[in-house]
């Protein structure tokens, strides 16, 4: 406990040295001060003290002079004050003030260690609390950082997939765009929208193990092509299952192709069985595909995209989903494809 500097500010010497002697028994280390201009002059010498006892009346500074010094300057610092009963209007004025707590003359040995150490445990718990504070500060900060590196990742995987299938170019970009201005209408909050932000970029993934000739190919698939085309969401959901912080969007990416009456891939589930994000992706993803150009068709307009999603309401979307999508202007969707075309011209 000798690391518990004290300073003790008395004009009685005799009462001064009574005091340093009951701490310097308890193994508290004491600084003197025989007036307030003193105790000013040792708080401000750069040496740190744990506790102020002072009392209330002193001269050159007194005890309500000296906590407001306190207060402003050194906050950690707790005050115990000491005072006659004739002086207790002036402790009550010290507590609203922000003392720590008093003691009334006389008290006994026990009363004095006690009141100090309470005081001193009350600083201990303080400073362990903003410390914690600062952990928690510090660690939320490298946390951010390395999600904005996954988050830079993510786009990476999605940049491959541009180059692989070269006439989808932004299609990770616009999903991912898309899926969160319907996250937000729908009222999800921030944790999950940036799960579905993250399975937007990567559900197509698995597309990645895709050969090239169907991939590409500008007519339709032969059957063949499409039993190997639909094991795209599976390769994916392999692709990130085991990768921890992926986990959920895994489950985005192996269920994203599923319809609410149960007539999708890979698993043939329905309704609620389909996790929220795979089946606000599943719609965002076709919303995109139908306004966008491809080999075998031209792209539709924003119109034709939301009659169709409505027209296919309970059967492959959510009706949920839809009607929160339906609730949206034209515009939004047209000004998210229009900045998303603007930064990947930037980016390019």
């Amino acid at each position: 406990m000798g690391e518990q500097r004290i300073l003790v500010v008395e004009e009685d010497e005799t009462s001064l040295e009574h005091l340093v002697s009951t701490l310097n028994s308890a193994d508290y280390t004491c600084r003197k001060a025989g007036d307030g201009r003193k105790a000013l002059s040792a708080l401000n010498s750069g040496e740190e003290f744990a506790l102020v006892l002072s009392d209330v009346v002193i001269a050159g500074v007194d005890g309500l002079g000296l906590l407001e010094h306190i207060k402003a300057n050194y906050p950690d610092t707790p005050v115990v004050l000491k005072t006659a009963a004739s002086e207790v209007s002036l402790v009550h004025a010290a507590l609203r003030s922000g003392a720590y707590d008093y003691l009334l003359q006389p008290f006994e040995r026990e009363q004095l260690l006690l009141v100090v150490r309470r005081a001193l445990e009350y600083r201990r718990l303080k400073l362990e609390k903003r410390e914690l504070q600062y952990q928690i500060a510090a660690r939320s900060e490298q946390l951010r950082v390395l999600e904005r590196s996954y988050d830079m990742t993510l786009e990476a995987l999605a940049g491959t997939l541009d180059w692989k299938a070269a006439h989808t170019q932004g299609h990770q970009h616009r999903v991912a765009a898309f899926s969160i201005a319907l996250s937000r209408a729908m009222g999800l909050p921030g944790d999950q929208i940036k799960i579905v932000a993250r399975g937007a970029f990567l559900h197509d993934i698995g597309k990645i193990a895709i050969p090239d000739a169907i991939l590409r190919k500008p007519g339709a698939l032969s059957k063949h092509e499409l039993a190997l085309m639909r094991e795209y969401c599976r390769c994916g959901y392999q692709m990130l299952k085991e990768v921890p912080f992926l986990s959920e969007v895994a489950e985005i990416v192996h269920a994203h192709r599923e319809h609410h009456d149960g007539t999708g891939y890979p698993r043939g589930l329905r309704g609620e069985q389909i996790p929220l994000g795979a089946r606000l992706i599943g719609m965002t993803s076709a919303l995109e595909s139908i306004t966008s150009h491809h080999p075998y068709r031209a792209a539709e307009s924003i119109r034709i995209a939301r009659e169709k999603i409505e027209s296919s309401s309970g059967r492959q979307f959510d009706p949920e989903l839809v009607r929160t999508f339906l609730s949206l202007s034209e515009a939004v969707w047209s000004d998210l494809r229009r900045q998303i075309g603007a930064h990947i011209h930037r980016e390019g």
